[in-house]
């Protein structure tokens, strides 16, 4: 008699043993985190999704398997032509060659900017030199080294609510680092507008009192790369977004090419451009 209780005591003891122990998960069963709430190797942060499904939509993988490439452009503000040149450029802006129609030629070789003739020097030949190569190249460009990002949020363009979002850049970043973009994104997620200020050469102040807005129309594919065929150029307010247009660019002639070690390199008696 004894002996049964001591066994039914054992037993007992035995089940409730087993009950503490915590089960073991197999492999299926664990619940798999990333570090950092999710922001894990291997993931966009929420606020970098943004810029980086713009430059998916632009295909930026395909555009940088490229050297170099070429654009001809005709850009106007209030019915004066302002440039027609044309532009060629290596896909990770490192140099940048400008041709224009009246045989001045302005090159950036990685380090500093050329005009030639040096006679032809003018105010505003650094603005030329860098602008318009950073509009056509800039949805390749939103997750450079420098670029900094707020979270998106909805705003009107062209009556419709659009995701967009603030970028500023960090210091010591090209010319102008106090720049700021509103970057507008459209619904198949290409770049659609860009709201701007421009302070090279001036007060962030002054540059900030008077903003404005480059709107990207017709998309055309060139390698299997989208790139826009026409630029507007708009007044831009915090309060009524892109307002009346005040320019505009057409871009032709869209080519990715190869260049030599020597395609970008200063004239002789070029003149150095500073400004």
């Amino acid at each position: 008699m004894k002996m049964k209780k001591l066994l039914l005591l054992s037993a007992i003891v035995l089940i409730y043993a087993c009950k503490d122990k915590p089960e073991k998960m197999t492999p299926e069963e664990k619940i798999m985190t990333e570090p950092d709430g999710g922001i894990g190797k291997g993931a966009t942060s929420p606020v970098m999704q943004f810029p980086t499904d713009i430059e998916k939509a632009h295909h930026k993988a395909n555009f940088l398997e490229h050297k170099a490439v070429q654009f001809d452009i005709i850009l106007q503000f209030s019915g004066k032509e302002r440039l027609n040149a044309k532009i060629t450029t290596l896909t990770n802006s490192g140099k940048i060659k400008i041709e224009k129609k009246d045989s001045t030629f302005l090159s950036f070789d990685g380090d500093k900017a050329w005009i030639y003739p040096a006679s032809q020097n003018y105010d505003g030949a650094r603005f030329d030199m860098f602008t318009w190569q950073y509009f056509f190249a800039l949805p390749f460009k939103l997750t450079d080294n420098g670029t900094q990002w707020e979270m998106p949020e909805q705003r009107i363009l062209d009556s419709t609510k659009v995701t967009s979002a603030r970028l500023t850049f960090g210091n010591d970043i090209g010319d102008a680092p106090d720049d700021w973009y509103i970057i507008y994104q459209s619904e198949d997620q290409k770049l659609a507008a860009a709201a701007y200020i421009v302070t090279l050469n001036k007060e962030v102040q002054t540059a900030e009192a008077n903003p404005h807005a480059i709107k990207y129309h017709d998309y055309k594919m060139v390698d299997g790369v989208p790139f826009a065929t026409k630029w507007t150029f708009h007044n831009w307010s915090k309060e009524n977004g892109i307002e009346d247009e005040i320019g505009e660019a057409k871009i032709s002639n869209i080519e990715f090419i190869n260049t030599d070690s020597n395609f970008f390199k200063a004239r002789q008696k070029a003149g150095e451009i500073k400004k």
